[in-house]
């Protein structure tokens, strides 16, 4: 079997710490980001390291669609927090150590249909098929999630 790769494309362009970003694509889109005055920004936007925590829970509620069509279950409205701890000694002062996230928490809650265990083999697969939970867990940081199934609400 021949591996089919799917590039994805973000150009940047900026001055100081603020970047304006194009993904490029059958549509392109445009962010910008910026970071906390204590990092050298304005908190004008985003900082990168609070989009990469959006970018996980968004990862995790695109990859649970698709294992929830591979398991015939029904998802609902997914809640999401994200936490990482950063220890900014590296990246601001030039300290010795990791510049990693030392922890990321994932919390998520899900309306689903899913029996127990059903939702159990959800949460696994999802996190086994997911590139940016795969990318966290594999940096070696604390990496824990706890996901918490709520029944459907009723259509109509």
């Amino acid at each position: 079997m021949v591996k089919q790769l799917v590039p994805f494309n973000v150009a940047g362009i900026g001055t100081g710490v603020a970047q304006n970003l194009t993904v490029s694509g059958e549509k392109a889109h445009t962010f910008t980001a910026d970071t906390y005055p204590a990092f050298g920004g304005t908190d004008a936007a985003p900082s990168p390291l609070a989009y990469t925590l959006g970018a996980l829970t968004s990862c995790n509620q695109i990859t649970a669609h698709l294992v929830a069509q591979d398991l015939g279950v029904t998802l609902g409205e997914f809640i999401f927090t994200a936490q990482g701890d950063l220890d900014p000694s590296v990246l601001v002062d030039g300290a010795d150590g990791n510049a990693n996230f030392e922890a990321v928490t994932i919390t998520a809650t899900v309306e689903t249909d899913a029996d127990a265990d059903t939702f159990e083999t959800l949460v696994s697969e999802l996190e086994r098929r997911c590139p940016l939970t795969q990318l966290f867990q594999r940096s070696g940081l604390d990496y824990t999630s706890t996901w918490t199934a709520k029944a459907l609400a009723p259509v109509g």
